[in-house]
């Protein structure tokens, strides 16, 4: 079924591809798919049992069986490490093999609905085409495959491999950048990012596990994102001059750090929830607010988002704000007079409330010019 391929990477080196034992394939620890949990690499049962419930390990399990076959035009690739022969790409596909040829395997981790294979395909899988080599040789094409292609990591799985390539194997942002593509600085966004987070774990003003919404997924892109706001950057001390690359946030600055964690995540502990429900429009109105002191100070005295954004903006700007959108509304009530209104004394009723209202207002404007002069 299966023959030797060859497959080239984006260094320009060639690889063989070869047979060997499915048994002897080790899942990989460290990678990135499985960043919200920490999992010895001694621990393969835990790994396959995350694999089948929380990535979709079944559709390729259905595809080996509708094909009848394993892709040898789709090699694993393979580290030794450690002693182990870790699978680096293509660790759902290993399990969904090791699931279909070991029904002791299937009762030991918990895994139900395996279809049955016939022995034939199962000795045909018990052993998978590899190709070997090491992270390092084949970081530019894992990186666009997982960082960028379909089936993608999520924003703290990326960030932590971009961490990786850069401080453990010395690779530039900008050649990591460049291997996937980036044209919207992401690759320095997502690493800076992670380096903000871990200054906050370290100094311990902020602990992920303690988040408000104790959902599984943490909502890293709320963090990376707020970044880049210029108004947060300022907050920060992240605006102006030169900033250590692995440690971007000032010592001086760390307890703000800490505050913004809380208005992104909230507390469990305290029953605080986040300021940040989501990022549109709540980013947004956090970085204006974040813009004046009026605004820190309702921020830091815990009243709305809301608030903390009308006390930034200041009363001469809430006065026009109202304005725009009393005349907005109005003429939108306007156009729906001719078809909506049939004598309702509700309607009566709520013109004339305007009309005196508007009245009031022109007479505290003509008051407010006359007192001007005066002056």
């Amino acid at each position: 079924m299966m023959n030797s391929s060859r497959i080239g990477s984006n260094v320009g080196r060639t690889f063989n591809a070869k047979l060997v034992p499915t048994n002897r394939l080790s899942f990989d620890a460290r990678n990135p798919r499985l960043s919200d949990i920490a999992i010895s690499e001694t621990n393969q049962k835990r790994i396959l049992r995350m694999l089948w419930l929380e990535r979709n390990v079944t559709e390729i399990v259905d595809s080996i069986v509708t094909c009848r076959a394993f892709w040898p035009e789709e090699p694993l690739i393979v580290a030794h490490e450690n002693g182990r022969a870790v699978v680096i790409k293509g660790n759902r596909r290993l399990a969904a093999v090791k699931l279909l040829t070991s029904k002791e395997l299937q009762n030991d981790v918990g895994v139900s609905g395996v279809p049955e294979i016939d022995p034939q395909l199962r000795r045909e899988l018990s052993k998978l085409p590899i190709i070997e080599t090491t992270r390092e040789q084949v970081w530019d094409r894992l990186a666009f495959r997982n960082i960028v292609g379909p089936q993608t990591w999520d924003s703290i799985g990326k960030a932590q491999y971009i961490e990786r390539l850069h401080e453990s194997y010395d690779i530039s942002l900008e050649m990591i950048a460049k291997a996937i593509g980036d044209r919207n600085a992401t690759v320095r966004r997502l690493y800076h990012g992670l380096k903000v987070l871990h200054q906050a774990q370290y100094a311990g003003v902020f602990d992920p596990k303690n988040r408000f919404y104790q959902r599984k997924d943490f909502a890293y892109s709320h963090l990376w994102a707020s970044l880049g706001y210029e108004g947060i950057q300022e907050f920060l001390g992240l605006k102006n001059g030169d900033r250590d690359e692995r440690k971007p946030i000032a010592r001086k600055n760390i307890s703000a750090l800490g505050e913004l964690c809380l208005w992104l995540y909230g507390s469990h502990s305290n029953s605080i929830e986040p300021l940040v429900k989501s990022q549109n429009p709540h980013l947004r109105q956090l970085d204006e607010a974040l813009r004046s002191p009026r605004g820190i100070a309702a921020l830091r005295s815990h009243l709305s988002l809301q608030s903390a954004l009308n006390a930034a903006r200041g009363d001469a700007r809430l006065l026009l704000d109202s304005l725009i959108a009393a005349e907005k509304n109005l003429r939108e009530a306007k156009g729906y007079l001719s078809t909506g209104y049939s004598g309702q004394q509700d309607v009566i009723d709520t013109i004339n409330n305007i009309r005196s209202l508007a009245i009031s207002l022109d007479e505290e404007l003509a008051t407010t010019e006359t007192k001007k002069k005066k002056r």
